[in-house]
């Protein structure tokens, strides 16, 4: 039996993110002095650390970084750098029709069994999400098993129009479910989208709210007008805005986006994406919110001030 994601629990999600302070986990206390309900919630961020050349940095500990909440200082009480940990992948694939186009939807499958055979490590788990049509499908669960997850590669055929908000919406929360510390989402798509419920904006209201950075493929992104047209797209679609889209939301999250149009470009893009992962750092603070807060924003720093640091920006 399927498992999909359907239309009517994206938009309870987009409820609950207007309402909620945070997905996190909770803790509820009163203040002694205040009438007011205050929340204590154990926030953790996955930091990538790079030198001035863009070599990743993984030798550094806890005492090196500091974090900052809305400008102030936070106690670290969680931290974790393990070089050899496995990951938790979770890939999601547009399948829609567009991506029939120029093999788009091929080249990525072929890549994609390159990541499964021989990218990932065997204890590195993955997992296999698809959208089309408004839905978004659990194809492969998490698991070890490379077969398992080739096998349903193997079978997808494009179809549909393309919810693209509306999958990056509710896809980082099935991504967080992974059981290994360090967990990702990449997305592979070509950005045309023409069916969600969801704005750019409200998809990332609720991506942002769950610590599993976002990396981004646009592959093979339409570049031209002509080529626009000639596809099924949302009212005012322009290549400018799918770039501008899928690299906010992996700017947001702590990610990073890529924009190919080559297949050997997604096999470097994929191993990039493995090899930042084991250069993770994992860092967890707790923070004191009153329900409704507004979004707080997230800046990490290092001791060595010419490292680039890249973390989600905020909740």
């Amino acid at each position: 039996m399927k498992r999909t994601i359907s239309r009517l629990l994206i938009l309870i999600a987009l409820a609950l993110a207007a309402s909620a302070p945070s997905p996190a986990q909770e803790q509820k206390k009163k203040e002694p002095d205040a009438n007011v309900d205050v929340t204590v919630t154990a926030i953790t961020i996955a930091v990538t650390v790079q030198d001035t050349d863009g070599r990743l940095v993984n030798n550094l500990s806890e005492k090196d970084f500091t974090v900052y909440e809305n400008g102030k200082k936070r106690t670290i009480t969680y931290f974790k750098q393990n070089y050899f940990a496995p990951i938790g992948l979770t890939v999601l694939l547009d399948v829609s029709g567009s991506m029939a186009v120029l093999n788009k939807l091929e080249e990525a499958k072929a890549a994609l069994h390159e990541l499964a055979a021989s990218i990932l490590s065997p204890r590195d788990l993955v997992s296999l999400l698809i959208f089309a049509d408004g839905q978004v499908e659990v194809a492969a669960p998490f698991s070890k098993d490379r077969e398992a997850f080739l096998k349903v590669l193997d079978g997808l055929q494009p179809f549909g129009q393309t919810a693209l908000n509306d999958a990056v919406a509710v896809s980082p929360e099935y991504a967080n479910r992974a059981q290994n510390d360090k967990r990702a989402l990449l997305l592979i798509t070509d950005g045309v989208e023409n069916d969600s419920q969801l704005t750019p904006e409200q998809a990332l209201e609720i991506a942002r709210r769950v610590d599993v950075p976002i990396y981004t493929i646009g592959y093979k992104i339409p570049l031209e007008d002509q080529q626009l047209n000639s596809l099924k797209k949302g009212q005012g679609l322009t290549s400018a805005g799918i770039v501008a889209t899928l690299d906010r939301f992996s700017r947001a999250t702590g990610g990073k986006a890529w924009f190919l149009n080559r297949p050997e470009e997604l096999l470097e893009a994929l191993g990039e994406i493995k090899k930042e992962q084991t250069h993770q750092y994992i860092i967890g603070y707790t923070t004191n919110r009153a329900a409704g807060a507004d979004y707080r924003l997230i800046r990490v720093t290092t001791s060595n001030w010419k490292y680039k640091v890249r973390t989600r920006q905020g909740y």
